[in-house]
């Protein structure tokens, strides 16, 4: 099990729910937009957003942010060290840096002297695009072993500094690489790891590179914090971080939508029928973890729906309703909704 750090409200680590990440996209001066984007997040389900701290400005504009909104809010530091005091002393709740790219000793140890002062975390973030030059010599390139020697590297300079608050992050948009560097810095720290796979890229490739980057991750028990990294609006990756944890069972779902690929043997609108059932369920209040079945021939249907709690199998314009592994009725295929609908609500 990893250490545990507090970030703000949040814990990270030590056992505690993996917390869902995102890092705001508006203008880091605006003000408003930064309030009103994260609160955005946080309606959505974001437990802790990054904010860009690109200069001094942006520091004071962050120092006005913080008592507005209430998620724990990460300041996100590259080459100048003073940002990072900067933004600790505006209100942070945890600095984003690189060590690498901060500049001396010196200047790395006045930040970790100002974190440490307000006994917040430092998150060591390594990235392929990033890596020191050095390492990149070292390994020829870009790898899984060198990202994880630079991360182990950094960890070790801030912890010879007396200080060990910190939350490890390397990342890559190579799926695989990504995954290796994980394995390898998870043998051989235990600070709690923020996972993710980055630059994934637009929703439709981002979310499947995330899947399985993340996911894989998660599985192997890696991983106590993450970030899905789209060219989106990040409410789409806070709501996408949270299928993936409910994927893999770490979080319990609202409800568990099973449905069928359809075939040939298909003789209803089933994609219709399945996403109007999705579009209707979201909308009334269920005990977490219900599971329903919508399925579109004889063959898995009637198993699939009496295994559920609710379910439908459906034949030619027509559907058998189930509740509790039991034949309810037959309905028409315009009345299935509403009727399933009904018996959900009486649950």
């Amino acid at each position: 099990m990893s250490k545990s750090v507090r970030c703000g409200t949040v814990t990270i680590g030590g056992g505690v729910p993996i917390s869902v990440q995102s890092m705001t996209n508006v203008n880091s001066h605006d003000r408003e937009a930064l309030i009103r984007q994260i609160r955005q997040l946080e309606d959505a389900g974001c437990d802790i957003v990054r904010v860009a701290v690109p200069d001094m400005e942006a520091a004071e504009v962050l120092k006005q942010v913080k008592p507005q909104v209430n998620i724990p809010v990460v300041a996100d530091i590259h080459f100048d060290y003073r940002l990072a005091i900067a933004a600790i002393e505006a209100g942070a709740d945890k600095i984003r840096i690189n060590p690498g790219n901060i500049g001396s000793r010196d200047r790395v140890k006045a930040v970790v002297d100002a974190a440490k002062e307000r006994d917040i975390p430092i998150r060591i973030g390594v990235n392929s695009g990033s890596l020191e030059q050095d390492i990149r010599e070292k390994y020829g390139g870009v790898t899984a072993e060198g990202l994880a020697e630079s991360a182990l590297r950094n960890v070790r300079l801030i912890e010879n500094m007396g200080y060990d608050h910190l939350v490890v992050s390397l990342k890559s948009s190579d799926v695989g690489m990504n995954y290796r560097a994980h394995k390898i810095v998870a043998e051989k720290t235990d600070h709690p790891i923020h996972i993710g796979v980055t630059e994934a890229g637009t929703v439709k490739r981002g979310k499947v590179k995330s899947a399985v980057g993340i996911g894989a991750l998660l599985l192997e028990g890696i991983g106590d914090t993450m970030r899905v990294s789209l060219t989106a609006d990040p409410v789409e990756e806070v709501l996408y971080a949270r299928e993936i944890l409910e994927a893999v069972g770490i979080r319990k779902p609202k409800f568990d939508l099973i449905s069928c690929p359809t075939c040939g043997r298909t003789k209803i609108d089933l994609q219709k029928l399945t996403e109007e059932v999705e579009r209707r369920i979201s909308a009334v209040r269920v005990k977490p973890g219900l599971k329903i079945a919508v399925m579109g021939c004889a063959v898995n249907g009637p198993g699939e729906a009496r295994d559920a709690d609710f379910g439908v199998a459906c034949g030619s314009g027509k559907g058998v309703i189930f509740a509790g592994g039991k034949i309810i009725k037959t309905a028409p295929e315009d009345e299935i909704v509403d009727e399933l609908i009904k018996l959900v609500e009486k649950k």
